[in-house]
Parts: C-alpha cells; structure tokens; sequence
C-alpha cells in the first residue's frame, strides 16, 4: 500500500544482493513510497546477485562501487546527485562480511589480515559513506542514513564471530558520527538493529537455522522478516521520524527484552 511517504526524495541504497536481502526489500518499498535512488554494491557482489533485474523493477540506475574504497565512494555520491537531479534524502547502509566465518575460522583462532578486511567492509565502510557525503554536503537538511545491525554487538552469540566486534563499532560510528551529522547539517543517523533474517550474509553463520527458530519463539512477537525491516526502514527514510537520531532501533518483534519465554521454558521443563 502506498501512502507517498517518500514522495520527491531521493536516495543510495547499498548493498542489495538478491530478493533475499533487506536492501532489495528496501529497495521495493521506498520505489512503492515514491521515492527515487541509485544502487551501488561492490563489483564481485554483483557479479554473485541479480541487481540488475532490481533496478528494471524500479527505474533504477546502478552504480558499482566499492564501499571501503574513498575514490569509489566520490564517484559514487557526485553521479547519484546527477542522476537524480540533487542532493539526496536517505542513504541505506546494508554491508556485511566476516572471511573469518566464511572461512570457518574460530573467534579464538582468527586470521588478523581476515580480521580487518572484514571490520573495514562491515563497520569503517559506514565511517567512509558518510565522511564522503558530509564533505560534499550531498545531504538535504531532515534526511536520515541507516544502517543495518544486530544485537551480537551488545550480547554474546558465540558462531556469530567477529561480525559481533563489527557490529558494535558500526553503532557507535552512527553516534559519533551522528552527532556532527545533526548538530552541523540536520541529518539523521540511526542503526537497525534486526531479527536473525535467512539473507545471503545471514546463512553463512554456523548453526543459522537453529538459531533463527530459538529467536522466533523466544520473541513476543516472532521474528521480524526482511520485508517487515523495509517497511520499518521506510518510516527512518520519512519525515515522520524527523527527531530521531543517534539510534539503535532494536526491530526484533521483542527478543531483546526478555528474559525467557513460556515457549523456551517448556523445551527444559521434564514431562
């Protein structure tokens, strides 16, 4: 259903890989709210994806670049402003990638050089996106960027790895950073912090299926799917939520707050 909530605004959106993902479902909504952007993702993700068929659906253009890299990311903030005719209103961060868990390596045993390319594609990457959009001033006054989390920065979940340590710093770079966003420019910045959702990135943590049932009955309300994240990105995106920054926005149908369920209890209870 469309209520024009994003009617004449403008937008980045990385990250989409396939119909699987948060940034397509995204992607979807804001083109249903009225809204128009660019996608971007690195060149070897869309070599793996379908983006392109995403961008047909839209009337999208699509522009290849590598998030860690400030040379990429220039080009990539200048042509969007071309292309959609001006400054831009909402930029969604959706990037993630541990070669520690792909590879199977152990919290304990990792590979340092694995370490930091995946801290510098999972939380500096966020730091480089705005730093390149905040010194090109590309943001309107009242826009807002959101990225995407997960409650392993705050709590232990031993397979989910170094992805954890990446997730708490990318939270505390959309406050940092968030700070002078608002003080200086009036843009938000906030963090989602999502259910476990079977996305690409999602399932290459050991014990995935498990764990997602285990948060599903543990929550009061189930787990949040991708498409529900979208619309909840969407109301971040819109003028609705014009003093809200500096955020992590847990969307998690109520995981984080409870202690244990009924559901869970009965699992350990004897007959």
């Amino acid at each position: 259903m469309s209520y024009n909530l994003l009617k004449g605004k403008r937008g980045i959106i990385f990250g989409a890989l396939d119909e699987n993902s948060i940034a397509w479902k995204t992607a979807e909504k804001v083109h249903e709210q009225g809204g128009t952007f660019v996608l971007t993702n690195a060149p070897v993700a869309m070599r793996m994806g379908a983006i392109k068929e995403l961008a047909e659906k839209t009337g999208s253009e699509i522009i290849p670049a590598d998030a860690t890299n400030i040379e990429d990311l220039e080009n990539l903030v200048e042509k969007a402003q071309e292309i959609l005719g001006g400054k831009l209103d909402f930029v969604l961060h959706s990037i993630g990638m541990s070669i520690n868990v792909r590879k199977g390596k152990h919290y304990t045993d990792q590979n340092y050089d694995w370490t930091a390319k995946g801290w510098d594609v999972s939380a500096v990457s966020f730091h480089k996106t705005m730093q390149t959009l905040y010194k090109k001033d590309a943001m309107n006054e009242w826009g807002s960027i959101v990225a995407l989390t997960y409650m392993a920065a705050q709590r232990v979940f031993p397979d989910y790895n170094d992805m954890a340590d990446n997730k708490a710093y990318l939270e505390s770079i959309a406050r940092s950073f968030g700070y002078f966003f608002g003080t200086e420019k009036k843009v938000r910045v906030n963090t989602i912090s999502q259910s476990p959702t079977p996305t690409t990135a999602g399932q290459g943590v050991k014990g995935f299926d498990g764990f997602i049932k285990y948060a599903d009955e543990m929550s009061a309300l189930g787990n949040a799917t991708a498409d529900e994240c979208a619309d909840y990105t969407l109301t971040l995106f819109s003028d609705l939520t014009k003093k809200v920054t500096l955020q992590n926005l847990f969307h998690d149908g109520g995981f984080s707050n409870m202690g244990v369920s009924q559901k869970v209890m009965e699992k350990f209870v004897e007959e």
